[in-house]
């Protein structure tokens, strides 16, 4: 399922924005549930990524057709897609004037994890360009994660 964007809102408890088109059988499936799962790809499975979201679940499995490996989530009854870099399971806070007119959901993350390979010690540990994750732009353009970097505040 393809979200136009998504990003986080608050940390206690977390939660995220999600925009979705009304028109889309994504949107229908999150309304009749109340839950959603945000998969965060990599630069490895980005062309998967834009394919899934040009395609439609209406003409078909698009899982099935793509050959998409996915695994039960912990909390919610949807699928999480194998090979992304994190996950992040998450129920619809109602919020019907929001959702109505902007398209615009909020959520409740109620399980999140990541590949302990790319994640751990709250920094990401990218081994290459493959596993970087990606964002998507429009048209096909997508932007990956850049190198980690540190500074220090100055004393006053």
């Amino acid at each position: 399922m393809a979200a136009a964007w998504a990003m986080p809102l608050d940390f206690d408890p977390p939660k995220v924005l999600l925009v979705v088109d009304s028109r889309t059988l994504t949107r229908e499936l999150i309304e009749a549930s109340g839950v959603f799962a945000l998969n965060i790809p990599t630069r490895a499975i980005a062309e998967t990524t834009l394919t899934v979201g040009t395609l439609t679940g209406r003409d078909g499995d698009k899982f099935d057709a793509l050959g998409i490996a996915t695994t039960p989530a912990r909390t919610i009854d949807v699928p999480l897609v194998a090979g992304c870099a994190a996950w992040l399971e998450c129920r619809v806070i109602p919020e019907p004037h929001n959702e109505k007119r902007y398209d615009l959901f909020i959520a409740e993350v109620t399980a999140a994890w990541a590949d302990p390979a790319l994640f751990s010690n709250g920094r990401w540990h990218f081994t290459d360009a493959g596993s970087k994750t990606v964002h998507y732009l429009a048209g096909g353009a997508f932007f990956e994660t850049g190198d980690a970097f540190n500074v220090e505040a100055k004393q006053p």
